[in-house]
């Protein structure tokens, strides 16, 4: 966990510039409107001068969304390439009973059989 606290906590500022720089304008063109998506929201209660004071921002946390994403997508790679299972330990068959036993047991912990040590 302290893996992905730190990768993630580093490439933050990476993912930010990413898709501030070059993810939404991509979007920005694909919807209608002022062309900005991260201000896009719903105004729930206007001032005297018409300005929205409070607003319902979704645009903003679609991006947050977003960042959230790709920060997730790169820290579980990179923590995969990191990790790797530990090889399974070399086995052998009893010849008696069929039951898988380590290659250096020199009894069978199934039927007790003597193996063969060769």
């Amino acid at each position: 966990m302290a893996v992905g606290v730190i990768i993630g906590g580093a490439s933050a500022g990476l993912v930010k510039a990413i898709t501030g720089d070059l993810i939404t304008p991509v979007i920005s063109l694909l919807t209608s409107g002022t062309g900005d998506w991260k201000t896009a929201g719903f105004a729930l209660k206007h001032d005297a001068t018409g300005k929205p004071t409070n607003v319902i921002a979704y645009g903003d946390f679609f991006n947050e969304v977003l960042n959230f994403i790709i920060i997730s997508f790169v820290v579980f790679m990179i923590t995969k390439m990191i990790i790797r299972p530990a090889p399974d330990a070399p086995t052998k068959v009893c010849p008696f009973c069929k039951e898988s036993l380590a290659v250096d047991a020199t009894r069978c912990k199934f039927c007790t059989s003597q193996l063969d040590t060769a």
